[in-house]
């Protein structure tokens, strides 16, 4: 496994060396998401009985912070390295194709998961959200983030420039991050909405980890991680086939 710790260090230090960027950047844009829509919606809704909007916006700006990084992370990584031409030294290494999935997916999951403790942190600052149930807040955290991290890596191989890398993020990272439940109970929404909504995996990532702070969700833990589980199962299969083939990397 010393080529899985060789990439896996050097894609830490790749997002590491623009910090700047890579973690305190997301942060920022999350406290202004909180500050804006907790000043404008606080006194107006209540999601769930007894509970603040803050509070049950807080966790949904975290869960949203790692998915979004850890997409980032992976994704960039790659097109970065397809257009530099780099990429070649990566694959005439004596590297598996699985040895370079851990390192590109564990990698994203520590981008994101430094993302999400920072953004957490801050916020603290100004509003206290205890943590209910640590081990779900983690085991969503962690399952989340290996989905967007493995969606990051075919976003990255598939696309050759990096407009269509933003075309992938923009029309469906996006849509399906604002849709699953950040800013809002599903049950608010019309039927038709909802019962789209049960598509939308990221629903089930982000209603899960918000569990783990208040101890209430619009579905079931267990069938949640279940559902997000079952596709971080399916997406790595592809993936890893993906890599196996040497699509859109061996021309």
């Amino acid at each position: 496994m010393i080529g899985f710790y060789t990439l896996f260090y050097k894609e830490l230090l790749r997002f590491w060396k623009v910090s700047f960027q890579t973690i305190l950047a997301p942060i920022l844009s999350s406290l202004l998401y909180l500050l804006i829509f907790s000043h404008v919606l606080e006194t107006r809704i209540q999601v769930f009985q007894g509970i603040a909007y803050t509070s049950f916006l807080i966790p949904g700006l975290v869960m949203m912070s790692v998915m979004q990084n850890a997409f980032a992370n992976s994704s960039s990584s790659l097109i970065q390295s397809k257009i530099s031409g780099n990429l070649v030294f990566i694959l005439l290494s004596p590297l598996s194709y699985l040895e370079i999935f851990l390192a590109y997916v564990w990698a994203s999951v520590v981008r994101g998961l430094l993302v999400g403790l920072g953004v957490y942190a801050v916020t603290m600052i100004l509003y206290e959200v205890p943590v209910q149930f640590p081990l779900w807040v983690l085991l969503f955290a962690m399952a989340g983030s290996m989905l967007l991290s493995t969606l990051g890596i075919i976003a990255g191989i598939w696309s050759e420039k990096f407009d269509q890398l933003a075309a992938f993020q923009n029309f469906i990272i996006l849509p399906l991050t604002f849709l699953s439940g950040v800013f809002y109970s599903i049950y608010s929404l019309p039927s038709i909405w909802q019962h789209l909504s049960h598509l939308n995996p990221f629903f089930y990532i982000v209603d899960g980890f918000r569990y783990g702070f208040l101890g209430t969700s619009d579905i079931s833990p267990y069938y949640s991680l279940s559902v997000v589980i079952s596709c971080a199962a399916g997406v790595s299969w592809l993936t890893l086939w993906i890599l196996k083939s040497g699509y859109k990397i061996r021309h």
